[in-house]
């Protein structure tokens, strides 16, 4: 299938790629644009890979306000990311990333940015408490260590910003999003910290 202008252009507008990048990407899919987009995303992140560990000395702090129809705002999101430059860090596609992560903060809940972060005596409590109830319910003890490691993975998806799919189409994990930008923007990017604060929690 022969690649259309209107395609390149389509798909420019879609992932932010390069003119060169997009016609390679709908080449190799053969005119499909869905397709291009996943070729366009799986070669993104592999790029990412590779900045990974630089210095990460400039970013933004994004603040996030969520109202709901007249009441004043009761949730709000605090959250910086860092990059290299401040060329970058003052440009809008970076901009709009620490607003997304803001939103997604709010609306996910997420407890810490990595599975690294995550505790060692909470680790150890979700542990046993899928271990007993997996015992309980009679499972094989030899297939017990392997099915509550599932659980943790499922606990880091729920409770790991990183790990967390993105709201806006649950589909892509948040530290996708993130290394596509890496990739787009053509330096490292690292969301250091965040805080969420909700008048309904304590």
């Amino acid at each position: 299938m022969a690649t259309t202008v209107d395609d390149i252009r389509k798909l420019r507008e879609l992932t932010g790629a390069g003119m060169m990048d997009c016609r390679s990407a709908l080449t190799e899919a053969g005119g499909d644009v869905d397709k291009a987009v996943t070729i366009l995303r799986e070669k993104g992140i592999a790029k990412a890979a590779k900045r990974a560990g630089r210095e990460t000395a400039n970013g933004v702090v994004e603040a996030y306000l969520h109202r709901t129809g007249d009441y004043p705002p009761q949730v709000g999101v605090l959250v910086e990311i860092n990059c290299e430059s401040d060329f970058v860090a003052k440009g809008d596609n970076f901009r709009q990333l620490a607003r997304e992560l803001a939103i997604h903060i709010a609306a996910a809940k997420p407890r810490w940015i990595n599975p690294e972060d995550v505790p060692e005596d909470v680790l150890d409590a979700e542990r046993q408490i899928h271990a007993k109830r997996f015992e309980s319910e009679g499972k094989p003890a030899a297939q017990i260590p392997k099915i509550v490691e599932g659980q943790i993975n499922a606990f880091y998806k729920d409770n790991c910003l990183m790990k967390q799919l993105w709201v806006r189409d649950n589909k892509t994990p948040i530290e996708n999003l993130v290394k596509e930008n890496i990739s787009r923007l053509q330096e490292n990017i690292v969301v250091r910290r965040f805080a969420r604060f909700d008048v309904k929690e304590a």
